[in-house]
């Protein structure tokens, strides 16, 4: 491939990435930032009724 050809070509792939402009999944967004802050968005920023890990007993029988 000529040097004319090489260059278009890598142009033409950088001027596609820099304008490159994938979907956002705004909600995935808003979930990852609300539990950056500590809070539970499916349930509001509270947070004091439920436990994060609840304990179902299976620490009990690994002694």
């Amino acid at each position: 491939m000529g040097r004319g050809r090489q260059k278009a070509k890598a142009t033409k792939q950088a001027r596609e990435i820099k304008y490159y402009t994938p979907s956002t999944d705004l909600s995935a967004l808003e979930r990852e930032l609300a539990q950056a802050r500590g809070e539970n968005p499916d349930h509001g920023s509270d947070g004091a009724d439920e436990d994060e890990y609840p304990d179902d007993g299976a620490d009990d029988h690994h002694r």
